[in-house]
Parts: structure tokens; C-alpha cells; sequence
């Protein structure tokens, strides 16, 4: 079955789907874009993922292109044509199309905007997830505002490489002090000895993850605690258990950093337990 994309108000064939050359996204990524996960048949976290849209738009006086429920309606609909039971969707937002200059375009300027979905294997992440992922440690080079979700990702595409050509599947940017930021395309954990999960505050230097958001959620209904703090390689290398959270990975665990084991080098049984919990606690929007 052939791919159905929505661009600029129209549905049509992926591989015939394109933009105009002065696009603001192409021109200077001047642009921000959501993620969101099906899993059986629901759009996971629909809500918080269009919540955050609105303030990347907002931090980038970017207009919305269109109404928050149309768009809703517009995602239903290119998950609904390309029957996607377990997949991402995903969704880009650019400032529009206008000659090349650096300040922003006419206020009339009607942003452009993107909708594609594809399909992933739940049997496949789940194989990933039972044996666990490798990441390496990168030093942090991105601009600051990495709060906003935009669209500008080559320091991270870099890493992400980087992470490949050493045999591992993720990159943590590493602040000047040595603490972990977040990985590439994730947000990073760690399980104390005691049990307690650690992620590193959001307020600013991390993008606010929507399942990291969530894990809040289930770890509440688990009985867990989290503490929001920093924390080191070292501590992470000599942690109980380390994961990763993303709407594309949902709860992975991560079982080396640069090399070295985490705990016996398998996924703990923490992990393990808010992975499956993930489902039954996060808001799921039926997409047809």
C-alpha cells in the first residue's frame, strides 16, 4: 500500500509529496515538529504532544497553521489512510514560504505544515527492549534552547552517527561539569541502588520529553519515587539500572555507556516494569 502524506491542505502520495524551495525549514530550520507513538490503534499522548507544540510555535512566534482540533482531526486522518496500528506520526510546523532573508517574513506569511505517518514493529522494539541498547558519551554542542522541539538537529544527527559508528544505538550530550543532559533523540535515567529514578530537571538545558512526562504518571501508580537532579557518567556507569525514554522507544533500557556494562549488562527489572505499565497509563486517542 502506497504512503499518503498531508502537506499544506492536501493529502497526498508520499513519494510525490514535496515543498517549495524557500520554505523556512529548508532554508534556515526555522521550524519545530512533534513525534507522537501509535500503539494499538491509539495515539499515545495526543494532548501533551499538541501542548508542546503550541509553546515551540509560541518561543518561535510561529503562528498556528491551522486550529488546534482540525489539526487533531488532520493527524487522525493520515494515520486513518495509512492504516497505521503501531507506528509514529509525525508532524512539522515551518514559518512558510517567503524570499530568503534572515528577519522574519510578512505577518501574513501562512505557515506551512507537514503530517506523515509510518509503521514500526512492536515485536521488534520489544526484542530491542529484552536485550537492551549501548550508548556513547558526547560533549554537548548544541545551542541553548534546546527546550524548543526544532527541527534545527544536526549536532544531534552527528552523535546519533557517531553512536553508530562505535556499535552503540544512542549519544548523551555531556554538559562542561560532566553531568548527562539527554541523549540525542531521548531523555536519560538511572535507578539509584535504593530504587529511586533520577532524570535531570527540565526547566532549561533538556527538551521536556512527552514520555518522560508520562513516566511521572507511572511511576506514581508503581510506587516509585523520582528525584529531578543531575547526575554523573560515573554515577550513571555505577547505577542499578539506566534507560532512556521517547515516544519512538517508549521505556528502553540501556545496558553500556563508552563501553562499559551497566550493572550484570542486561535490563533491570524497574525498566522492565514501567515498559510494560506504559501503555494502561498514557492518554490514548483512537485514531479512527
Amino acid at each position: 500500500m502506497s504512503r499518503i502524506a498531508y502537506v499544506n491542505g492536501q493529502y497526498v502520495q508520499h513519494s510525490e509529496a514535496g515543498i517549495h524551495i524557500e520554505d523556512r525549514g529548508y532554508q534556515f530550520a526555522d521550524g519545530v515538529y512533534e513525534v507522537c507513538e501509535i500503539a494499538r490503534g491509539n495515539i499515545m499522548d495526543m494532548t501533551r504532544h499538541l501542548d508542546r507544540l503550541n509553546r515551540s510555535l509560541s518561543e518561535l512566534k510561529i503562528s498556528w497553521p491551522m486550529a488546534r482540533k482540525a489539526l487533531q482531526i488532520i493527524i487522525k486522518e493520515v494515520v486513518r489512510r495509512n492504516r497505521v496500528h503501531d507506528g509514529l506520526v509525525y508532524l512539522q510546523v515551518t514559518r512558510g514560504v517567503a524570499r530568503r532573508d534572515h528577519v522574519f517574513p510578512s505577518p501574513d506569511t501562512p505557515p506551512a505544515i507537514v503530517v506523515t505517518a509510518k509503521r514500526t514493529s512492536p515485536a521488534a522494539s520489544s526484542a530491542r527492549a529484552a536485550k537492551g541498547i549501548k550508548v556513547i558519551t558526547v560533549p554537548e554542542n548544541r545551542w541553548e534552547r534546546v527546550d524548543i522541539k526544532s527541527i534545527g538537529l544536526l549536532p544531534n544527527v552527528m552523535a546519533r552517527q557517531q553512536a553508530k559508528e562505535q556499535g552503540a544505538q544512542e549519544a548523551w550530550f555531556i554538559d562542561r561539569d560532566g553531568i548527562v543532559k539527554e541523549g540525542a533523540a531521548t531523555n536519560a535515567w538511572i535507578v539509584t541502588k535504593d530504587g529511586v529514578l533520577v532524570t535531570r530537571p527540565a526547566e532549561s538545558g533538556i527538551l521536556r520529553g512527552i514520555t518522560r512526562t508520562t513516566i511521572f504518571d507511572v511511576a506514581e501508580r508503581l510506587g516509585l519515587k523520582i528525584e529531578e537532579r543531575g547526575f554523573s557518567v560515573d554515577e550513571a556507569k555505577k547505577a542499578k539500572e539506566v534507560f532512556m525514554t521517547a515516544a519512538s522507544t517508549v521505556v528502553m533500557p540501556i545496558v553500556a555507556i563508552d563501553g562499559e556494562s551497566v550493572a550484570n549488562g542486561h535490563p533491570g527489572t524497574t525498566t522492565l516494569s514501567l515498559r510494560e505499565a506504559f501503555f494502561d497509563i498514557a492518554e490514548k486517542t483512537p485514531s479512527c
